[in-house]
Formats: structure tokens, sequence, C-alpha cells
């Protein structure tokens, strides 16, 4: 087959994995709602951003005053290859129908298509803040002709690293066949790093404050000329131009050359990743043999009830499979930002605040645990959980006491540990004794989100693949139980600490607080319980 042929190929790819993205993002009225809330969540705070780039691009007068554009010139080709090695990890390391697409066309044009489609969806998501970002700074600047300029520097780099990241992401994929321990390892210092970002980003502006210019300082070393000179041919026919540097037109060229170069890399590694098998390692044990079942015999208490011995095995099964919590990684959004309150903290007010975080750590978790997504993990089992006599409700109480298996020692073990070093240990106890409450409520109302909107299909999530409940019920819940369950702690530390007085006002809100807080979750658990006893197995 010739390279053109290939090309036409690889576009026709492109444009039926991107339509088929297109109809899964559309193909149910509650993920275009989900895509709305989104959209205008990060809208909003693009909204307020833009403002200030556009004043940015009023006062800067050569491009050498623009902030930091050593490091983005720097930033750009080698954050592009790590998203392009990331989503080729995720995403693009096969392709749907992946035997029927191979004996059809040359590797070389699903590589193509593979690409070119990922770039697109990219661009769908991320195109339009990026695009609007550059418009604000070229509208301030007062050369509009910035946006068509810095497409053009673009679009040779996003090539080339794109590529390359494809060719380097299907090269790891090669390793962990062979070393699936590895692949592992690397998930959980991703996931470790996420955490790591996002809680070290609620530090950055204040370090930037208080030390700006050592951050500068140090940021200065971080540079490499040819690329920023290249950078800077966007700002051709603005009054940001600067003379043409030939180093800049040695990094078109490369990137230009590596292009073709980079495809022919990533086809021979899809060659040998798609056309090889997999190293498969036999038991040594034969499957009949006896092993060790006596751990899925439920200790005291869980033997106590026919709930307790559910609820160990879904703590068991989550032992063994710790991918399915992956989902609960979402909590780290929203407690993100209370790492400027525990720094700013110190003496008494610190511990106060570790205790409210264990508090409504444990809260999230006892129903995000096993709650959010029940019908959808009960699937493979479905057939028996409706058949067998046992009533639904014995189910759902099950996932309830596993979640709280999980959330009551970060509710209870949190506060009392952190207060009892403080002068008054007793607000511990308080704080304790609400938690367990909390983490009741929390697990209840899960159950009801989650069995509103059902995910039955396996897809990723972090880089796991597993049957994760939908995003939208675990952001909404999330938001629910964070603020709600602040919103409590702040009110009973000001009544413990005697600042709130008890006046008619004052009791009214607290009883409204109360009934929304035990009227909601057991609504949930009812519905949750109805969809249980009404559920066929023709509406899953």
């Amino acid at each position: 087959m010739t390279l053109a042929r290939d090309v036409r190929h690889g576009l026709r790819i492109c444009r039926a994995e991107f339509v088929r993205s297109v109809r899964g993002y559309l193909r149910d009225g509650r993920r275009v709602l989900g895509l709305v809330l989104l959209a205008l969540f990060f809208g909003g705070s693009l909204l307020f951003t833009l403002p200030g780039v556009f004043l940015v691009g009023q006062r800067v007068r050569t491009a050498a005053a623009i902030p930091f554009l050593d490091q983005v010139a720097v930033a750009l080709p080698v954050g592009l290859a790590l998203v392009a090695v990331v989503r080729t990890l995720e995403r693009i390391g096969g392709a749907e129908a992946e035997a029927l697409l191979l004996t059809t066309v040359h590797p070389r044009a699903v590589v193509v298509g593979l690409v070119t489609a990922e770039l697109s969806r990219l661009a769908l998501w991320f195109g339009l803040p990026i695009a609007a970002v550059a418009g604000a700074f070229a509208f301030g600047v007062g050369a509009p002709t910035l946006l068509l300029t810095a497409g053009l520097v673009v679009v040779p780099l996003v090539c080339s690293t794109a590529v390359w990241g494809y060719a380097a992401g299907l090269g790891l994929l090669r390793v962990f066949r062979r070393l699936p321990t590895l692949r592992r390892v690397l998930k959980l210092g991703g996931i470790a790093a996420l955490v790591g970002a996002v809680v070290g980003s609620q530090f950055v502006g204040q370090y930037l404050v208080t030390e700006g210019l050592a951050l500068g300082r140090g940021l200065s070393v971080v540079g490499v000329g040819p690329l920023t000179a290249y950078v800077s041919l966007a700002f051709v026919g603005t009054p940001l131009a600067r003379p043409i540097d030939p180093s800049a037109l040695g990094v078109l060229v490369v990137s230009l050359a590596l292009t073709p170069v980079g495809v022919v890399a990533a086809e021979r590694q899809a060659v040998a990743l798609w056309f090889t098998d997999g190293v498969t390692r036999r038991s040594t044990e034969s499957p009949d043999a006896g092993g060790d079942t006596g751990r899925f015999s439920p200790p005291r208490p869980y033997a106590w009830t026919k709930a307790g011995r559910v609820a160990w095995g879904f703590v068991l099964r989550a032992v063994r499979q710790p991918q399915q919590l992956v989902h609960l990684l979402v909590v780290v959004f929203f407690l993100g930002p209370f790492g400027g309150l525990l720094q700013s903290s110190s003496g008494d007010g610190l511990l106060a605040v570790i205790a409210g975080l264990g508090v409504v750590l444990g809260a999230y978790v006892s129903g995000a645990a096993f709650g959010l997504n029940p019908l959808g993990d009960d699937r493979p089992q479905l057939p028996l959980v409706l058949l067998t006599r046992t009533d639904p409700a014995t189910y759902l109480r099950g996932r309830v006491g596993a979640g709280l298996t999980i959330g009551l020692p970060f509710a209870v073990l949190v506060p009392v540990g952190a207060l009892a070093a403080s002068a008054t240990p007793r607000y511990g106890v308080a704080f304790a004794v609400a938690g367990v409450g909390w983490c009741v409520a929390s697990a209840l109302l899960a159950l009801g989100l989650g069995c509103a909107y059902p995910i039955y299909e396996e897809r990723e999530m972090w880089g796991v693949e597993t049957v994760s409940p939908s995003m939208l019920v675990t952001m909404a819940y999330a938001a629910v139980v964070v603020f709600g369950t602040g919103i409590g702690l702040v009110v009973l530390w000001y009544f413990v600490t005697g600042h709130l007085a008890p006046t008619g006002l004052a009791l009214a809100g607290v009883t409204l607080y109360l009934l929304a807080t035990l009227g909601v979750p057991a609504v949930s658990y009812g519905y949750a319980t109805r969809r249980y006893r009404r559920h066929t197995l023709d509406s899953s």
C-alpha cells in the first residue's frame, strides 16, 4: 500500500473514532447534563481568567516581557509528549475491533487514524479554552493575527510530539506486557503524583507571594534558547515581533522531519505490540487445590448477621481488587483547598482542622466506597441477587456496613487522636460521635444516588479499567457530603466551644439541618430498596 492510501484510510479511521467518541458523550440526557455542568463549572473559572490575560496583553511591550515565556517554551513540547504517552497507555494502545481493522488496512493507517482521532478529541476538549485565552491576549496586544501565527507555530510541534509520544507509549505497553508488576507500580505512582499535585497546588499562590523572587531566579535556569526563539515566531506580524533567530528555523525543520520518522517508529512499535501474544504464566497450583479459603470466613461482628457477612464479602473483594476503589480519588479535588487552611493554622486550631478533615473524609468514604454504583457492581451476580430469597435490603445494608468499615476509622480515630493532644480533648469525642452519624447518613445517601444512574460497562478511570460510578454522580455526592458535613462541623464547633447561643433562630437552623441530614438519606435508602425490588435483568 502507498503512503497516500494509508493516510486516506487513516483519516477515515480518525473520523469513525471521533464520531464514536462524540456519540458516546451524547448518548443519553444524563451524560449531556453532566457535560453541561462541567462546562459551566470550568467555563466560569475561564471567564474570570480572561480579563487578567487581556490586561497582560495590554501591558507587555516586548516578547521578553511576557511572564515565563522561556518556561512555557520548554513545557509545551515536554507536556505534549507526556500527554501523548499517558493517553496511549489509557486509550489508544489498541483500536476498536482491532482484529478486523488490522486485517483490512495497513498498521500505518491505524496508527495515523488513532493519533489523529486523539488529537481531534483533545482539540474538542481543550481547543476552545486555549483559543479563548490566546484570543484575549491577542486582543490585548492589539494583534488578532496572533491566533493564526500561533496556530501555525504549534501545529508542527504538536504533530511531532504526538507521534513520538505514541511510539513511546506503545513501547511502554510492550514492557508492561512482560512486566505487569511494573505497570501496577507506575499506576500507584501516578495516583500519588496526582494527589500530590492537587494538594501542592493549594500552596502555590501563597508561595508566589512570599517567595516570588526566589522562584523567579530558580525558574530562570529553565529555558532552551532555540525553543524560546521558535515560540517567538508566533509574534511575527505583531508589535511583540523580534528578529528571527536561525535556531528557530532549525527547530521548525527538525519538528517537520521528526513527524514522518515518528510515524515509522510508532508503526514498528504497533506491529510488535499488536501482532505478538502476551506472556502467559501458568499457575503452579491446581484449580482444585484447597488454598486459603478460611480468609473468607467472616470474623466477628460480621458473622453475627447476614448483612454483616455480605459486608465482609465486599470488604474482602476490595482488598483483593483495590482498583475498584479508584473513584475515591475525586475527593482530593474537594479536600485539596483545605491545604491552605492547614498551613495557616497552628496549635489547637490546627488540631481542630485535622479532626474535621478526618470526619469529612470518613463520611465521604463510607458512601463512596461501595454505594455509588450498587446495581452496576452487582451486574455479574444480579440473577443470584434478584432471585435469592434474601431481601434486597440485606445486600444494601451489607454495602453500608462495608463502607462504614473503611470510613468510621477516619471519622472516629482522627478527631479523637487529634483533639486528645489539645487543651480540650472532650471536643474530639463530640466530633467522633457526630462523625458516626454523618458516616451512616452518607452511606445511605450514596445508595440512592448510585441506583438513580447505574453504570454497567467497564471503562478507564485514572488509568484503571473497572466498573466505576458515573463521574457526575461521584462529583455530586462529594460536593453534598463535603460541604454538608463541613457546615455541620462548623456549627458543632461553635456549639461545643460555647460561641453559639441557643437562640430560637439558631435552634431552627439546627433543626432544619438535622431534618435534611436524616430525612434525605432515609428517602435515598428507600428509593434504592425499591429499585432493587423492581429491577429486571432486561433493564440493565
